[in-house]
């Protein structure tokens, strides 16, 4: 399952100039997941793959690579280093692996839930290790799935009827993002998750003390502006202040829009960061919450911060260089 290969420099010049890691798929490649210590790489690919590397500012190389899905991966995510080394993977086939890393090089299968729903999931993301070892997975059929590990090393599944049309993204709210001054102390905060779906809109969803999960009507979202095509991607940004939080959210129609909730109840408001060239695919938050990453269908990736002033400008630009002949 595993394949080495010797130590690679990356290509680019100068700290600050991109890097490129060559990785050697033989179809497209979907999605790549740094780990929560920036030491390994796990790319997926239509090739049915996933491949996992050891980087460093200087160079990489070929770790394994890892087979199991019956189609093109569209998405892969890291555990949380408390549970060990572990990277769950989603696909077309309908299934979410999860493989853990027993010793270098050396990977098993820690659990395959096949035929989790009945089309393609094509977004998964962990949730923050203070809720355990639980994965949410967004799926064409309108579902999201909620894999929890249980003490037994079963793994318990729920899920989240979104929307009839497809979910395209998840992700969790960070752990601390709310705080009820009116709770007695230790009172229990349950994991809330944002969702973009094939309907155009996004959805914040939220655990109820039954276990059960069900939209969050508490908060509502303005309606002064929304996308007008599938949503593409959904981030949650890292929490800086109790009850103040950022989603972003990128769709076909071109545009991301950051949503500012500011208070617990309080509505989502949205801003819109920019209308693009092409349809926008994908948005990541920097550690720290002060900066986004926007990946465009034009093969550009562009940071964007916010000022003082709550504008947001951009930053830096980097264009992926096109194909050799």
């Amino acid at each position: 399952m595993a394949s080495a290969a010797s130590a690679m420099p990356l290509s680019g010049q100068g700290a600050s100039a991109p890097m490129y890691v060559d990785t050697q798929h033989d179809d497209l490649c979907h999605d790549a997941q740094v780990d929560y210590y920036g030491c390994k790489l796990a790319t997926a690919s239509s090739d049915r793959t996933v491949k996992v590397f050891n980087i460093s500012e200087t160079a990489y190389e070929l770790s394994a690579t890892l087979q199991g899905h019956e189609g093109p991966v569209w998405q892969v995510a890291w555990s949380h280093p408390k549970y060990g080394v572990i990277l769950a993977s989603c696909g077309f086939d309908g299934a979410v692996l999860i493989h853990r890393e027993t010793r270098p090089r050396d990977w098993i299968l820690l659990h395959a839930a096949r035929n989790l729903h009945e089309s393609s999931i094509n977004g998964i993301e962990f949730c923050p290790h203070e809720y355990g070892l639980v994965i949410a997975g967004a799926s064409s059929d309108g579902r999201v799935s909620i894999l929890t590990h249980q003490s037994d090393n079963s793994w318990a599944v729920e899920y989240i009827q979104d929307n009839p049309l497809g979910v395209n993204a998840v992700s969790w709210a960070p752990h601390g993002a709310y705080f009820d001054e009116t709770a007695e102390e230790g009172a229990k905060e349950f994991p809330r998750l944002v969702t973009g779906g094939c309907d155009n809109r996004i959805r914040f969803w939220i655990q109820q003390e039954n276990g059960q999960w069900q939209e969050d009507s508490s908060a509502p979202v303005s309606k002064e502006l929304s996308h007008s095509d599938w949503v593409r991607d959904v981030a949650w940004a890292p929490s800086l202040l109790p009850n103040v939080n950022i989603v972003a959210s990128c769709s076909e129609d071109r545009k991301v829009i950051i949503w500012t909730q500011n208070g617990r109840y309080a509505e989502w408001k949205p801003t819109l960061l920019h209308t693009f060239d092409a349809p926008v695919w994908r948005v990541s938050w920097s550690v720290t919450g002060h900066m986004l990453a926007v990946s465009s269908g034009d093969n550009d990736v562009t940071l964007w911060k916010s000022g003082i002033d709550g504008v947001w400008h951009q930053v830096e630009h980097f264009e992926e260089p096109l194909p050799s002949e």
